[in-house]
């Protein structure tokens, strides 16, 4: 859980030589490298190639355009809440898109019970297509970082202790934040995710977070409160290309 953090900074769009050079540490070829044959001539009057399709998004993030967002049980429905945007934190109000009706979206919501949705007006929010997506394993301890449904990497995660289980499910990231007291190392993502057990923890909510750690023994072990904690310089690197609303999945 966390506490005692500022806002991050912006993140960046693209794959940042940070997080490159963690996930390509090894690979580079011990062979000179060669120039790349040119391409063919086309004939005269062939078709011009098709351009590669887009790849579908991961999911689609909302993000508030105004100062709050109106919450309703249903398109047209009652209204249940207006969330503030900036949130707490200082992060924007960020939603996971769910289902698209055109003048209304069906998003995930970052609160108890775990899973819940609403609706909101799709001129309210702006939308990002996303292409990363994230899984937790809480059985091999990783945390496995996909791109367009391709998978880059997998590292090695400290998860929940049996007594203070990570929860399971579907969520999303919805704040960057840059902790200011230890323990949580540079960064720390707050989830969608509440805990199961604890209702409140260092006078925060009980919100799971993914952060850094200073207890580099605990990874890949079963050690935390239910946040999932990444080395140091993995969280770092993550933190540059990773935006809000990128879907994670816990099981």
């Amino acid at each position: 859980m966390i506490r005692g953090a500022r806002p991050a900074g912006m993140i960046a769009a693209a794959v940042s030589a940070m997080l490159g050079a963690a996930l390509l540490v090894g690979c580079a070829s011990t062979e000179p490298a060669r120039p790349a044959p040119s391409a063919p001539a086309s004939a005269p009057g062939s078709p011009a190639p098709s351009p590669s399709p887009t790849p579908a998004p991961v999911g689609i993030a909302a993000t508030a355009d105004g100062a709050s967002v109106a919450v309703h049980s249903a398109p047209d429905g009652e209204l249940v809440d207006a969330l503030p945007s900036p949130i707490s934190s200082g992060a924007p109000l960020t939603f996971l898109l769910v289902e698209d009706r055109g003048d209304w979206l069906q998003v995930a919501l970052a609160q108890r019970p775990n899973g819940s949705t609403g609706w909101i007006r799709a001129s309210e929010v702006g939308l990002t297509r996303l292409e990363y997506s994230l899984v937790v394993s809480t059985a091999e301890n990783t945390l496995s970082v996909f791109r367009n449904d391709e998978l880059v990497e997998a590292y090695p995660a400290a998860t929940g202790t049996g007594g203070t289980p990570t929860p399971l499910g579907s969520f999303y990231l919805t704040e960057l934040l840059e902790p200011t007291n230890a323990g949580y190392g540079p960064f720390a993502f707050g989830l969608s995710a509440f805990s199961d057990v604890l209702t409140s923890f260092g006078g925060g909510p009980g919100q799971i977070g993914l952060h850094g750690t200073e207890d580099a023994a605990s990874i890949g072990t079963a050690a935390s409160n239910g946040c999932i904690r990444l080395s140091n310089d993995i969280i770092t690197a993550l933190a540059q290309v990773l935006p809000l609303g990128t879907p994670i999945t816990i099981e």
